[in-house]
């Protein structure tokens, strides 16, 4: 709790201290009396500052408070990026003050180093604890990037507190790309998953493909293979599928939608039945899949933006659709 009161009562003590000046609040052009100062920071655009203020604090209080095994992707990251902006901002206005400097302005400055004391600690363990549960799931990264990230945020991980506030912004760069680019499925998973023939398995022996239903899956079935991307076979009813990045997020965010939002769910999947099913129809060559799956793609990116920003896991979940795996576990 030590990093909750310590930066509650210095930002009152900070306010105070600001307060000891004779700040008008009067434009760079109004005269004020002598010993009086001007506004230091121009009111005309000071609502963008506040907005990313209150944004910052936010984050800060997320960073303290929450577990960063409780949170999101998207949480996850927006809590020390905005922690970050937030003490650029501060920084900006200390130094702003310093035209006025006064050995109270000493006692600000101390405020700030305890903040970003505070920010860099908790970082670190938002690193540590990021590369412990990605070691203890054999988590399985999608791209040799994200595998690359991974071992240099253990190698992080491993530094002295000295040698880590050396490079705490590329720190936090680097966790910051880790937590978005880094996901990938865990090996627990991927050890059922990666199989042929049996209950769990994703992968399948080449079959006969479905192309009616699902519009997405007839796009997966159908398109060119170097556009849709197929990554691997899958089951829906007793019939063998083939299987897209597009596909999989969007059925993910439908298991999604019905886990958190069940009536939200059938007006989406009343509406899709009425809609969907027919233009599916239409679908009959790899070309016009090919739009489709083009077309789709705005709506890819923000299922995949939805689960990055409500669920924990985005990458199993995406990993198990089409599966016996999710009724089982």
């Amino acid at each position: 709790m030590s990093d909750f009161f310590t930066p509650a009562f210095g930002g009152f003590c900070w306010l105070m201290l600001l307060a000891t000046h004779e700040i008008t609040g009067k434009y760079w052009n109004e005269p004020v009396y002598m010993g009086s100062l001007h506004e230091f920071l121009s009111s005309e655009y000071i609502d963008i500052i506040g907005i990313v203020t209150v944004f910052s604090i936010i984050a800060f209080l997320i960073l303290i408070f929450l577990n960063p095994v409780k949170l999101t992707p998207f949480l996850s990251a927006f809590a020390i990026s905005m922690s970050a902006v937030g003490l650029v901002i501060f920084l900006l206005i200390n130094i702003q003050l310093m035209a006025d400097y006064s050995f109270i302005d000493f006692m600000a400055w101390l405020y700030y180093a305890n903040l970003l004391l505070i920010f860099a600690r908790r970082t670190r363990v938002h690193i540590t604890e990021n590369v412990r549960i990605a070691n203890d799931t054999e988590r399985v990264y999608r791209s040799k990037f994200a595998e690359k990230l991974a071992e240099i945020c253990s190698d992080i991980s491993k530094m002295t507190a000295f040698c880590f506030m050396m490079i705490l912004p590329i720190a936090v760069i680097i966790e910051v790309a880790y937590i978005l680019m880094g996901q990938g499925a865990d090996g627990f998973i991927k050890v059922f998953t990666d199989t042929a023939d049996w209950t769990f398995s994703q992968q399948q022996p080449p079959p006969p493909l479905e192309h009616d239903g699902h519009y997405l899956c007839t796009v997966a079935a159908g398109g060119h293979k170097k556009l849709v991307k197929p990554i691997r076979y899958g089951k829906r009813g007793k019939n063998i599928i083939l299987v897209n990045r597009q596909l999989a997020a969007a059925n993910a965010f439908e298991d999604l939608i019905a886990e958190k939002l069940p009536r939200f769910h059938r007006k989406i999947r009343n509406f899709y039945n009425k809609y969907g099913y027919p233009i599916s129809k239409h679908i009959t060559t790899p070309l016009r899949a090919d739009i489709v799956y083009i077309l789709m793609k705005p709506l890819e990116w923000v299922f995949i933006f939805v689960l990055y920003a409500f669920d924990r896991q985005p990458e199993n979940r995406i990993a198990v659709q089409y599966s016996d795996y999710k009724n089982k576990f």
